[in-house]
């Protein structure tokens, strides 16, 4: 390569590189886009159909000449929804009073004609136990008298009901399946009712692990409060006995996704 031709190269380098520094270069980037984190949805859960109604009284009164008898009883009734499941409840209660309401007219109808000293009657009475989320619990008293009877009598009916569900509880929907709930229940009773000086002889089966025993409870915060109808497990006198068994003593046996599933224990 001669001379003239290496300087011709050198001086068009120089040129290039001269262009090079005095010339302005842009480079295009992406611009940045901040997209704020994407929160996770608010769970909102539904609002209970027990938020939604009311417990209110229904009466009922019927006077008769012949024979004379007096029927007053109180029907507890759900306001404020036409849901089926609260139509279910009113239904529910509704028979079990008009039920007994049958029962007695009846018996005051078939008794046999005695002169009146004391007219026959049946008032029947109710109690709202405990409600918490959908759980309804509700003690019925019964008391009556058939004219010519030595004297009244009384006895009592427990509705629990879950009305979330829509339906009624049993006993066995609290505790654990196959579990010896009965037998825990009725250890405590035993226990509790064996402190009165009345319970002893007879009286001790009608405390005995049966359903039939056993089947008037109610829920409480405090505990499953068991009722023993008059002479149940106690003489005439002392009436119908009631015992309420602490949540803890029942704890092996009930059933965490059971209806206690709200309740302290």
């Amino acid at each position: 390569m001669n001379i003239v031709y290496r300087k011709s190269i050198l001086v068009g380098l120089t040129v290039l590189f001269l262009l090079a520094c005095n010339a302005t270069f842009t480079v295009g980037y992406p611009t940045p886009t901040n997209v704020p984190p994407t929160e996770p949805p608010t769970a909102t859960s539904a609002p209970l159909i027990s938020q939604q109604v009311t417990l209110v009284s229904q009466p009922y009164i019927e006077s008769n000449q012949d024979p004379v008898f007096t029927i007053t009883a109180q029907i507890p009734q759900l306001t404020g929804s036409d849901d089926p499941r609260v139509q279910s409840f009113n239904q529910r209660l509704n028979d079990l009073v008009q039920n007994e309401i049958t029962a007695f007219q009846q018996e005051f109808t078939n008794a046999p004609v005695v002169e009146v000293t004391t007219s026959s009657y049946l008032e029947v009475t109710y109690t709202l136990i405990s409600q918490y989320d959908d759980i309804w619990s509700i003690k019925f008293v019964h008391n009556f008298y058939t004219n010519g009877a030595a004297h009244p009598g009384d006895f009592s009916h427990t509705v629990n009901y879950d009305l979330g569900q829509g339906r009624e509880l049993g006993l066995g929907d609290l505790f654990l399946p196959n579990s010896d709930y009965l037998e825990a229940i009725s250890n405590y009773c035993i226990t509790e009712l064996g402190k009165q000086p009345f319970f002893d002889g007879a009286f001790t089966t009608g405390a005995d692990p049966t359903p039939e025993n056993y089947r008037n409870w109610n829920i409480t915060p405090q505990g499953l409060m068991i009722t023993f109808d008059t002479y149940q497990v106690a003489p005439g006198a002392a009436g119908p006995q009631v015992v309420t068994v602490p949540y803890d003593q029942l704890q092996a046996v009930i059933d965490p996704q059971g209806a206690l599933a709200g309740v302290n224990y």
